[in-house]
């Protein structure tokens, strides 16, 4: 047997079931209350009027000067029904002062007792009561009639009818029955167009289905390690996970502020502030490389900007390793040609007989290599600055360029703290120096100088070049991302020195750029060998 699970009601249909009995509710409420109100009003507006009527009669001289003849009743009971008919109440009761009626709707009552309370009106007050008699409960009133000497000689009970009192509640009940059917068919149709919309945003789901998808879509969004980041049509900050606030450094409550207020490098908040999406875009913050995709959400007018950020610093560091790698590698081929070239100049002059001319030929080829080689090591011991010197050299001269390690440099092994790791040397110096050799390559004398040691606290490195310089009002400018004077690349210009500058800023340091000796650029690093440093560099 096949056992059908019910799916629980979805929240727009709780919420219209729960709308539709408070609106029920409140009508029904309302309507008991005007009923009991109506009701209540009646019943006054019915004491006033037997009131108004009973003194009427009380006050009628007519009826005082029948109440001094010897048959009163004679000449009151068709005052009495006369009185009942033009005034609309159920009876006219005229009674001596013992509560003997003179008159009564209903002949065979009269010359009994009244019944009823009369002790008030023989104190000479007119009072209201409503009272069981012999025509049924009943709202009357009592007034004394008093002679000239303000004797009282008799009393008058004027009274309706609870019954006839509610045949009037009734008229207006109907009406107000009517009133609030036509409120409750509108408020539910109100209730029903309300919740047939609400049903199509929440897609017919109940609300533990929506809990439950609050809570996955809380959980997805703080363990995603890209960022991202949502922003309203007044390129607020609408949202922002866990990792969009480590890639652009950010912290506390940025939401509801403004993309311009966060503090990010000018060229990402240009790309956050763009209406046209941007795909793969690399960007630096202070200590990471991002790449930035935007997507503007629009549905007739702009709604606001999705941003995903995803974090390329390692992978940038092993590209710039990478390039490296492929210089040494093409030196190294480079090289390898050379060694043929030389090896069968050698080969040749031996066997033309010139044995002795090929032993000098071959030791001072040996000896050049040893001394470039000596020359670095002697100058920086440091095993990654020296390796990558020697591989930089050999590129620049593959390139026409002379790399020269001055003789003011000076830096053993052992000196550099274990907080600035050789990848960030690569990072600075290799950038710096191919910078240079782009900067240097096709001048007249074209070389690059590189100048390493350290003084008192700090290391020194310091490139300079023959090229054209750097104008002085650009000197801020070369360390943004994007800047160059080169034409671009397949891979792009304009993001080595900026990633110099970001390295250099997080290990506090300072980078300056100034005009060389031999008219070109000189760049100068500074970095702070002491641990812990957390004072912020210049550019």
């Amino acid at each position: 047997m096949r056992i059908s699970v019910r799916r629980p009601r979805s929240l727009a249909g709780q919420l219209f079931a729960m709308q539709a009995v408070l609106l029920a509710v409140v009508v029904a409420g309302y309507a008991l209350f005007s009923y009991v109100s109506d009701r209540s009003q009646a019943e006054q507006a019915a004491g006033r009027q037997a009131t108004a009527v009973a003194r009427s009669v009380a006050d009628s001289p007519s009826v005082r000067s029948a109440i001094r003849t010897s048959d009163p009743t004679a000449e009151l009971q068709p005052y009495a029904l006369r009185i009942m008919r033009d005034t609309d109440v159920d009876f006219v009761t005229i009674m001596n002062p013992q509560g003997i009626r003179w008159t009564h709707p209903d002949p065979n009552q009269i010359g009994k007792r009244f019944l009823g309370n009369t002790a008030p009106a023989l104190r000479g007050e007119t009072f209201t009561e409503t009272y069981t008699g012999t025509l049924g409960p009943s709202v009357r009133a009592v007034t004394p009639v008093e002679d000239d000497d303000k004797r009282i000689v008799g009393l008058v009970s004027a009274g309706i009818r609870v019954e006839a009192i509610s045949a009037r509640v009734q008229d207006q009940v109907t009406a107000l029955l009517g009133v609030a059917a036509g409120v409750l068919a509108l408020g539910a149709i109100g209730t029903y167009v309300i919740n047939a919309r609400l049903r199509r945003h929440t897609h017919g789901m109940n609300a533990a289905e929506l809990s439950r998808m609050h809570a996955y879509h809380e959980a997805a969004l703080h363990a995603v390690r890209e960022g991202l980041l949502l922003l309203d049509g007044q390129y607020r900050v609408a949202l922002i996970n866990d990792g969009g606030r480590e890639l652009l450094g950010v912290s506390g409550d940025v939401v509801g502020r403004s993309v311009a207020e966060l503090g990010l490098p000018a060229p990402l908040t240009g790309a956050l502030l763009a209406s046209e999406p941007r795909v793969d875009e690399v960007h630096l913050t202070a200590e990471r490389v991002v790449v930035v995709n935007t997507s503007p959400v629009s549905g007739g007018e702009r709604r606001g900007t999705i941003v995903t950020l995803r974090d390329v610093t390692e992978l940038q560091s092993l590209m710039g390793e990478l390039d490296s790698e492929r210089g040494f590698t093409q030196a190294l081929r480079s090289q390898a040609h050379e060694a043929a070239n030389r090896l069968h100049t050698v080969v040749s002059l031996i066997e033309l007989g010139r044995a002795e001319e090929a032993v000098d030929f071959a030791t001072a080829e040996l000896e050049l290599a040893q001394a470039l080689t000596d020359q670095v090591v002697a100058a920086v011991s440091e095993p990654v600055l020296a390796a990558l010197l020697l591989g930089k050299t050999a590129q620049a001269n593959e390139r026409g360029v002379e790399l020269v390690v001055s003789s003011d440099s000076r830096l053993d092994d052992g000196l550099l703290p274990a907080d600035l790791s050789a990848r960030d040397l690569v990072t600075i110096l290799g950038n710096l120096i191919d910078n240079a050799v782009d900067a240097a390559q096709g001048g007249v004398a074209p070389r690059v100088t590189v100048t390493a040691y350290t003084d008192a606290s700090e290391l020194v490195l310091r490139v300079a070049d023959t090229g054209p310089g750097v104008d002085p009002g650009h000197a801020d400018l070369v360390f943004q991302r994007g800047y160059s004077t080169k034409p671009s690349g397949p891979g792009g210009r304009g993001l080595g020195l900026a990633l110099v500058r970001q390295t250099v800023y997080r290990h506090a340091g300072t980078l300056t750029v100034a005009e060389a000796a031999e008219g070109g650029a000189e760049f100068e690093v500074r970095l702070p060998l002491r641990v812990g440093a957390s004072t912020g560099g210049d550019a």
